[in-house]
C-alpha cells in the first residue's frame, strides 16, 4: 500500500505564509488599484485616444462588469479543479488584458484594443479574487485568517483608494500607459510569489457538468441591463431600443432563476442564501461598493465643472486611501471585541457621512475642495471598519467544500455593485450635465455661489451623489436586519 500522503493531507500541513499571501494582494492590486484608475483618468485617455466619452464610460465599467459575471463561475471551478490554478490563470489574463490597453492605439482600433483589454483585466479579477479569497479559508485559520483578511482587504479596498490619486499622478507625469504596464509587471511578480504553493480543491468524487445555458443567461442579463444603464440616456429612456434591453434583461432574469433553481450543477448556489449571515454580508457588500460612483461623479465634478486636472483631482482622494490603509486593521479589531455587525453598520453610517460631505455643491470650489478632502477621508475610515468584519462574516458562513463559490458570489457582489454604481452616477451626472431641465425646480432651493456658467454640473453632481446616499440607507437596513447582533466565537 501506498505511503505517500493524501492530497487532503498535504492541504493540512501547509500553512499560509505572507509571500503567497502577498503575491495574491499583488493579483488583488492589479485589479483595484491599476485596472480602476479609469475612474480619474477617463477623460485624458478618451482624448488621447480619440474615442467618444460614451464609449469610455462603457469601457470604465465593463471591467467590474465582467469580472462580477464570471467570478461565481471561476470560483466554483477552483473548487472543482484548484484554487492555486485559477489564480495562477488570472495572472495571465491580467498582464495580457493590461499589456493591451497599454498599447491601445490613437483611432479606429483604440477601441477594440480597449475594450478588449478591459474585459481581459475584469476576467483576470474574477479568477484572482474568488480563488484567492477560498485558498484565504483553506490556509490561514483564527487570528491568522483575520490578519491575512485584512492584508487582502488592503489590496482590494486600499488599493481602490488610491487608485484616482495614483493614475492622477501617473497620468500627468508620465502617461496614462504607463499605469497598465506597470499593472502587467505586478502581476508577474504575483506570479512568481504565487508558484509553487500546494493546490487546494473541494473533496468531491461527483462529475462536474459546467453550466452553460446558467453562464450564458447571466452574461445576457447583465450585459443587456449594463447597456441599459448606460446608454439609455443617449438612445433615450422611453425608445424601443431602451425598453428593449429592459425587456431582454428581465427575460433572461427569470431564465436565469428557473435554471438556476434546484439545478445541482448551477454556477449560483442558492442555498448559500438561507444563511442570513452570508445573505446581509453580499447585499451590503453590493450596495457599499455601489458607493463607488461618487469618485467618478466628484472627479467629473472638480474637472470638467471646476478645470481641474487629473493629477489634482486626485489629490481630493488622498485622505481615502490613507484613511482605509491607516484604519482597516481597526475593523479587524473591533470585529474581534464587537463581532461583525455593529461594525459594518458603524461603517456604513461613517460612508453616508462622507457622501452629505460631497453633496454641496453650491458652494465655491475651494470650499468644495476642503469638504471633499474631508468626504473622501471619513469614506476611506467607513470602508476601513466595514472591510473585514463583512469579509469574515461571509467566509465563516460558508462551508468548506463551496469556499471558492462562495468567495465568489461575495466578491461578485463587489464588482457588480462597483460596475453598476459607476454606470448608474456616471449616467445621472452625465444625462444631466447636458440638459437639466428636469431638475430646474431644485434652484428655488438651493442657492448656487460662485461660477453661473456650470449649474447644470453642478445639478448633476448633487443628484448622482444622492443616488449613492440611498444605497447607503439601503446598506444599513440589509445588515440590520440580516447580521445577528452577537460576537463570533474565537474559532473560525
Amino acid at each position: 500500500m501506498s505511503t505517500r500522503p493524501s492530497r487532503v493531507s498535504r492541504e493540512k500541513q501547509f500553512v499560509g505564509n505572507d509571500r503567497v499571501l502577498f503575491g495574491i494582494i499583488f493579483g488583488v492590486l492589479a485589479f483595484w488599484l491599476f485596472a480602476q484608475t479609469t475612474l480619474n483618468i477617463s477623460s485624458v485617455m478618451a482624448d488621447d485616444l480619440a474615442i467618444e466619452t460614451s464609449v469610455m464610460n462603457i469601457a470604465v465599467s465593463i471591467t467590474a462588469l465582467f469580472s462580477g459575471i464570471f467570478i461565481v463561475v471561476i470560483g466554483s471551478l477552483a473548487d472543482r479543479f484548484g484554487r492555486v490554478k485559477m489564480v495562477q490563470i488570472g495572472f495571465v489574463l491580467s498582464i495580457i488584458g493590461s499589456l493591451l490597453v497599454g498599447l491601445a492605439p490613437r483611432g479606429n482600433m483604440a477601441s477594440v484594443f480597449l475594450m478588449v483589454g478591459r474585459i481581459l483585466q475584469g476576467l483576470s479579477g474574477a479568477f484572482i479574487m474568488s480563488a484567492s479569497l477560498a485558498l484565504v479559508k483553506a490556509y490561514w485559520d483564527g487570528a491568522a485568517r483575520q490578519r491575512a483578511i485584512s492584508l487582502w482587504s488592503m489590496g482590494s479596498w486600499g488599493g481602490a483608494g488610491f487608485a484616482a490619486l495614483f493614475g492622477g499622478l501617473v497620468a500627468e507625469n508620465i502617461g496614462w500607459r504607463w499605469i497598465f504596464f506597470a499593472g502587467a509587471a505586478i502581476s508577474l511578480l504575483g506570479m512568481f510569489m504565487v508558484a509553487g504553493t500546494p493546490e487546494s480543491k473541494a473533496e468531491s468524487e461527483a462529475a462536474y457538468k459546467f453550466d452553460t445555458v446558467g453562464v450564458l443567461t447571466f452574461m445576457v442579463m447583465m450585459v443587456s441591463l449594463q447597456v441599459f444603464a448606460t446608454q439609455g440616456a443617449n438612445m433615450g429612456w422611453a425608445s424601443l431600443p431602451t425598453l428593449g434591453l429592459l425587456a431582454v434583461s428581465i427575460i433572461f432574469a427569470v431564465l436565469f432563476l428557473r435554471v438556476e433553481s434546484g439545478n445541482p450543477n448551477g454556477f449560483v448556489d442558492f442555498k448559500l442564501f438561507r444563511n442570513m449571515t452570508y445573505t446581509g454580508a453580499t447585499i451590503s457588500n453590493f450596495l457599499l461598493n455601489a458607493t463607488a460612483g461618487i469618485l467618478i461623479v466628484a472627479m467629473m465634478l472638480v474637472q470638467v465643472g471646476g478645470g481641474m486636472t487629473a493629477q489634482e483631482a486626485g489629490f481630493l482622494t488622498i485622505g481615502y486611501a490613507i484613511a482605509i490603509v491607516a484604519f482597516i486593521r481597526v475593523g479587524e479589531k473591533l470585529l474581534q471585541r464587537f463581532g461583525p455587525r455593529r461594525p459594518m453598520i458603524w461603517g456604513s453610517l461613517i460612508v453616508g457621512v462622507a457622501i452629505a460631505c460631497l453633496m454641496p455643491t453650491n458652494v465655491t470650489l475651494g470650499v468644495y475642495n476642503v469638504l471633499a478632502v474631508v468626504g473622501f477621508t471619513l469614506f476611506g475610515l467607513g470602508l476601513a471598519f466595514y472591510a473585514t468584519p463583512s469579509t469574515d462574516a461571509a467566509l465563516s458562513a460558508l462551508p468548506d467544500d463551496q469556499a471558492g463559490s462562495g468567495s465568489g458570489i461575495y466578491k461578485m457582489a463587489s464588482s457588480l455593485g462597483a460596475s453598476f454604481g459607476v454606470a448608474i452616477s456616471a449616467t445621472v451626472f452625465t444625462a444631466l450635465s447636458e440638459s437639466s431641465e428636469s431638475v430646474r425646480w431644485v434652484d428655488g432651493v438651493i442657492s448656487y455661489i460662485g461660477r453661473q456658467d456650470n449649474l447644470a454640473v453642478r445639478k448633476a453632481a448633487f443628484f448622482a451623489l444622492a443616488i449613492n446616499l440611498m444605497m447607503v440607507v439601503a446598506a444599513i437596513v440589509s445588515i440590520m436586519v440580516t447580521i445577528p447582533a452577537r460576537k463570533p466565537s474565537a474559532s473560525l
